[in-house]
């Protein structure tokens, strides 16, 4: 919408801001709506200024048609040229404040004298206010509600006017928009930046170097910043973000700086992103577990055997049934699966509480069922070999049991899976054979069963009640199961 000032007439603002429109070689979102609502007039610039956001105007000069300048209401009428023009710049900040608090963008079209300085104010003459609707994608909300759930919080930093901003913001559902804050004001020290830009949501008339100061004090919080961006004034905050993420339509040099691109422009094509992220760290992590347990409880298992002097309780045959069912196939699955868990730093040392106290259960509980059996004068070297391999598949069946919470339906078949096929490799005579497994008498396999449940309850407990199990992660981390 346009609205012309006082005494201007309507038809020469269009034509020059078809013209505007067509001066600029690169034009931005708001040049491409003006473009598409303006037809050209064929007038040949003499001068032109792009926009800048420092300066928050662009021009151009078309010799006897005039000199025009367009950009921020606030910057052309603070600088406008004084006298007559007292009436108009006050009815041009009533229309800006209208449609400002209905979500529009709002630039003003200025006459001036020649070229403007670069280092000085445009001091113009204010001829007509363009009102742009701003148009929500379908699926904004959709997007944003998906980071919401996934413990993301999104804030607006912008250099529109901040009542338009938080206008649209609301109705998109962004935190805190019913009260934007003119960045204008920011404070410079840093623990009151820090704390002003944590606390609220929405921010209007953001510069690039206050761009990049908010990415900052977001990180001094120890948070993790996306910066998402299309503009030359997104490029300093985009190279500081810990993500920068640009619109593959947006300027060359902010697809140059970001590491990723969107190439269809469509920001609901970050949590397939979020998405795909989350689950490879956090399932790599997960399958971490699994195979580093069982490092652990074999280098113990080979200690404890050379301590001893006693035959190692498993043939190689027998550690390849209990490590493709416990970890092989199932890790085959589990790093497959979909995984919300936030990836936070600590990976080593979370894999080692994990791991080293349920390795070294499984072991201990491995060599009291292989000692259990190797006592009694009745049960063969082979029968003892069985009876260890009973208890540690137990052990290990509960630690694969825990990493793969949450449990739902395909993870529980995976597991009782898993649990049937060594039944039935114990069972049917051609695997018994195969895997050379021959069961000791039944008092044995009994306590064999009971020594692999107790670790598995004492795993559950160091789980659920004690922690000395869980890993560690930042407090306002998503459970991770």
């Amino acid at each position: 919408e346009v609205v012309p000032l006082d005494g201007v007439d309507r038809d020469e603002v269009a034509a020059a801001l078809g013209a505007l429109a067509a001066a600029d070689p690169e034009p931005n979102a708001s040049g491409r709506a003006l473009a598409a609502a303006f037809t050209s007039p064929g007038w040949a610039p003499t001068w032109r200024a792009a926009f800048s956001s420092a300066r928050r105007y662009s021009g151009a000069g078309f010799g006897a048609h005039g000199d025009w300048i367009m950009g921020a209401p606030n910057v052309l009428l603070e600088a406008a040229d004084s006298g007559d023009g007292d009436e108009r710049r006050r009815r041009a900040a009533e229309v800006v404040d209208a449609q400002s608090r209905q979500g529009r963008r709002v630039l003003l079209v200025a006459r001036t004298d020649g070229r403007p300085a670069p280092d000085a104010p445009p001091a113009g003459e204010p001829a007509a206010l363009v009102a742009i609707e701003e148009r929500i994608r379908a699926n904004a909300r959709a997007t944003l509600d998906y980071f919401a759930a996934q413990h993301v919080t999104v804030k607006v930093m912008s250099g529109d006017d901040p009542r338009t901003v938080g206008a649209v913001a609301g109705r998109v559902g962004i935190a805190h928009a019913a009260d934007p804050f003119d960045a204008r004001h920011l404070p410079d020290d840093p623990g009151e930046l820090a704390e002003l830009v944590e606390e609220t949501g929405v921010f209007g008339r953001v510069g690039p170097q206050q761009k990049r100061e908010m990415v900052r004090a977001l990180q001094a919080r120890r948070h993790t910043v996306s910066m998402t961006g299309d503009g030359v004034n997104d490029v300093l905050a985009l190279k500081e973000a810990d993500l920068g993420v640009a619109m593959g339509s947006g300027a060359a040099v902010s697809r140059a700086v970001a590491p990723v691109v969107l190439l269809d422009s469509d920001f609901a094509g970050l949590p397939p992103v979020l998405a795909e992220g989350r689950r490879v760290i956090a399932n790599v992590e997960r399958v971490a577990n699994l195979f580093v347990t069982k490092t652990v409880y074999a280098t113990l298992l080979a200690l404890s055997v050379g301590v001893l002097h006693v035959p190692f309780p498993f043939l190689p045959r027998h550690l390849t049934i209990i490590s493709s069912l416990t970890i092989g196939i199932p890790a085959f699955f589990l790093a497959l699966a979909p995984n919300d868990c936030r990836a936070v730093p600590g990976f080593v040392e979370r894999v080692l509480r994990f791991a080293v106290p349920a390795g070294t259960l499984a072991a201990v509980a491995t060599m009291s069922a292989y000692g259990l059996a190797r006592s009694q004068a009745n049960v063969s070297q082979a029968e003892a070999r069985t009876t260890a391999t009973i208890t540690l598949f137990i052990v290990a069946m509960w630690v694969l049991a825990i990493l793969a919470r949450p449990t739902d339906f395909w993870r529980f078949g995976l597991e009782t899976s898993m649990a049937g096929l060594f039944v039935l490799a114990l069972i049917v005579p051609w695997s018994r054979h195969f895997f050379a497994l021959d069961m000791a008498p039944r008092g044995i396999t009994a306590g064999a069963v009971a020594i692999g449940a107790a670790a598995a309850a004492l795993l559950e407990l160091g789980w659920r009640a004690s922690g000395w199990l869980r890993p560690r992660r930042e407090p306002d981390a998503p459970s991770c199961g």
